[in-house]
Order: C-alpha cells, then structure tokens, then sequence
C-alpha cells in the first residue's frame, strides 16, 4: 500500500503590474532544501537562480511565465510564497546607522514589506527632435545574467558593458511620429553603436528609469544597544530579505 499523499494548500495573490490573479502553493521540502544550499554559498547568483526554480514550481496558474515577470514582481511573489512556506515574519541581523557596526537581530513582518515606487518613475523616454524610447523592466533572468549589480568586481571596462548590455535588454521599441524600430529587428552591436551615439543627458534619462524601478522596501527604527541611539533602517531588495 503506498504512503498517502498530502494536500497542499494554494492561496492567491494579485500581480502589480498586470492586475491578474494568480494561484500558488507554497514550496515543498525539497524545494526549500535548495534554497538553503544556495544561501549557504552567499553568492547572489545562485539564490536567485534558486529563487526562479522555486517560483517556477510555485505557481500553478497556466500561462505565467515566471521568465518574463518583471523582477520586482518576482521578488513580491516570492516574499508571498515564503510567508506561506516558512512564517510570516523573516529574521534579520541589520547594522545599526549611527555607528556603522553594532548588529541587532530584526524581526520583519512580510506583509508589512512594501513595493516602493520612487516619484518620477517612467518607461518612456523623450530623447529630443521627436524621438521616444520605450523601456521594459528587466526579468530575473536578465538579472541573474547581468549578475544583478554593476558594482561587483571587474575592470572599468567589464562594468560599462554590463551597463549597455543591461540597457539593451530592456528596450522595447523608438519611435517617433513617423516610424518605429523594434528591439528585436536589430542586433546587439547596433544598439550599442545607437547608445553610444546619446549625449550624456539622454542616456541619464535612460538611467533614471532602472534607479527608480519598483523594489521591495522596508523602513522601521532599532536602539544600539552599545550607544542608545534609536536610529533609522531601511532594507529593500530581494536578497536582504531572504536572509
């Protein structure tokens, strides 16, 4: 006779940026076994390949595609799922502001963890002489890819082409009143020669767009207690989180 399988429970949750309502699951056991090796290693990289895995298995609604969900979308499902999987709150060890060191351990409630959407944020960008630029918002994939942050080790110029390369992954189409290009009837070398060809202005209206995307943000005040001092803490991103 084999062992009985047990039921597990699906709750739903309404997506930002489309407004559709999806179902999901928790993960399973062995899905969190992975999640923990990928902790263990410390590198970015692996927790958020394990993340998209997880999400993949996690969410039961046909014809999502966890691939092309905007990253901060992804981050928000997951912080769902975990709360669900794991409890409702994530411990934390935050660094307190006033002298730089002190450590104190942070409980964070999941449902008081808000996507953030800075003032001034825009996917279209007015280039000058009738031209607009539509963005995209980068998919975990093309954060995994990208290694998530331009600030890691590497040569001058490792980091600027990480940069255009981030850029180019996001484009959706120009256009101006006349004519439109799409992303996808040009090569990454013409893209690049375009971007090149910005002035400095115009590529920091582009820039703008990824410094004020959506991100998971977390504020709240903790005493140091070496000094005594009540002093501000503010988490955002994914992998502060699952810590």
């Amino acid at each position: 006779m084999p062992l009985p399988k047990v039921v597990t429970p699906t709750f739903e949750l309404d997506l930002i940026s489309t407004g559709k309502t999806i179902k999901y699951r928790p993960f399973l056991v062995k899905e969190e076994k992975v999640l923990l090796i990928a902790l263990e290693s410390g590198n970015e990289k692996d927790i958020l390949n394990a993340v998209k895995d997880v999400l993949k298995s996690c969410v039961l609604t046909r014809g999502v595609k966890v691939d092309d969900l905007p990253s901060f979308e992804l981050e928000y499902l997951f912080l769902n799922i975990r709360s669900k999987s794991v409890g409702e709150s994530v411990e934390l060890l935050v660094t307190c502001t006033d002298d730089g060191e002190t450590q104190v351990p942070l409980s964070v409630k999941i449902n008081e963890v808000k996507l953030v959407v800075p003032d001034g944020h825009n996917d279209l960008i007015e280039l000058g002489g009738g031209l607009f630029m539509k963005l995209k918002y980068p998919s975990m994939q093309q954060f995994v890819e990208n290694n998530f942050s331009l600030s890691k080790a590497g040569t001058n110029s490792e980091k600027i082409d990480k940069a255009f390369k981030s850029v180019i992954s996001c484009i959706e189409q120009l256009y101006n009143e006349d004519e439109a290009w799409s992303y996808s009837d040009y090569t990454e070398k013409e893209w690049i020669e375009f971007l090149e060809g910005l002035d400095s202005f115009q590529f920091q209206m582009i820039e703008k767009f990824f410094e004020t995307m959506p991100k998971l943000s977390y504020s709240t005040k903790v005493k140091n207690p070496n000094t005594g001092v009540d002093t501000d803490v503010l988490i955002e991103g994914l992998t502060n989180f699952f810590a």
